[in-house]
């Protein structure tokens, strides 16, 4: 039967947990830190409760982001998320990982998302990734607009916790940037509404998320946030070693962090 469970992708556990490992390292390689709004952390859910989160499409790092998003926030759930087919093809490691490949812009394409998101959608604890803009788009770009093929999934399978979550990349003090998220409510019944409807408070809810991740993004405070991942920083090289070996002169310990002076 359409949209059961078997029509999921497999997942290795043993490759997710390496693959989880290696995002994390690599995702400090090249930012400061991973942050979740205090304000609207993670929503709490049940245990074996289906889930969608969706977001918006900044960057090329959006997936890596979602995965230590993932490990951190939504450990021992399964998660799938569409992926362009021909990306799938050309990178078949993902074909373990709970990728499904989809043919965007196509009746095919469409097809296959919503068959493949129901079945996440009957599977107790399973979780489906969206980036519902479906390409890049800047996060000052108002206003926000998303594919309907999320909102056609959810008149078929409206049994699922919908949930919005922003993100961001910015830089702050740090030669690294930082990655900045905020979830926006739970929205947990959709029974009964048109998709056109739907859709507008899918954007809505997402365009809310946003401004208020905008708006503690330029705060640059990270007290209002929660540190998932910590990566680099300071500036590095002899700069570092320079201000390393001015904190021992001075009997003080050495902070990487710029906006700390560099020591404490």
């Amino acid at each position: 039967m359409k949209g059961e469970p078997n029509e999921l992708p497999p997942i290795s556990a043993a490759l997710w947990r390496g693959f989880c490992w290696y995002g994390k390292r690599y995702v400090r390689r090249h930012f400061h830190a991973i942050r979740l709004s205090r304000a609207s952390p993670a929503p709490k859910l049940a245990a074996d409760e289906p889930a969608i989160i969706y977001l918006n499409h900044p960057s090329w790092w959006d997936p890596m982001t979602c995965l230590v998003l993932a490990d951190a926030r939504f450990p021992g759930r399964r998660h799938y998320a569409p992926i362009d087919a021909q990306m799938l093809e050309r990178y078949g490691i993902f074909k373990r990982l709970g990728f499904f490949g989809v043919e965007p812009g196509t009746a095919r394409g469409a097809c296959t998302f919503l068959r493949v998101g129901r079945a996440v959608c009957n599977r107790r604890g399973a979780m489906l990734w969206v980036t519902a803009q479906g390409r890049f788009t800047d996060v000052r770009t108002r206003p926000v607009t998303l594919r309907p093929g999320l909102a056609h999934l959810l008149r078929r399978a409206s049994g699922a916790a919908v949930i919005p979550l922003a993100i961001e990349y910015a830089f702050w003090e740090e030669r690294s940037p930082e990655i900045l998220l905020r979830f926006g409510p739970v929205i947990r019944s959709s029974a009964g509404m048109r998709a056109s409807d739907l859709n507008t408070l899918l954007e809505s809810q997402l365009t809310a998320a946003q401004d208020a991740l905008a708006e503690e993004s330029q705060s640059r405070d990270p007290a209002r946030f929660h540190s998932i991942l910590s990566g680099e920083a300071g500036v590095g090289g002899v700069y570092d070693r320079w201000r390393s070996l001015k904190a021992r002169l001075a009997g003080r310990t050495f902070v990487s962090e710029h906006g700390t002076g560099g020591a404490s």
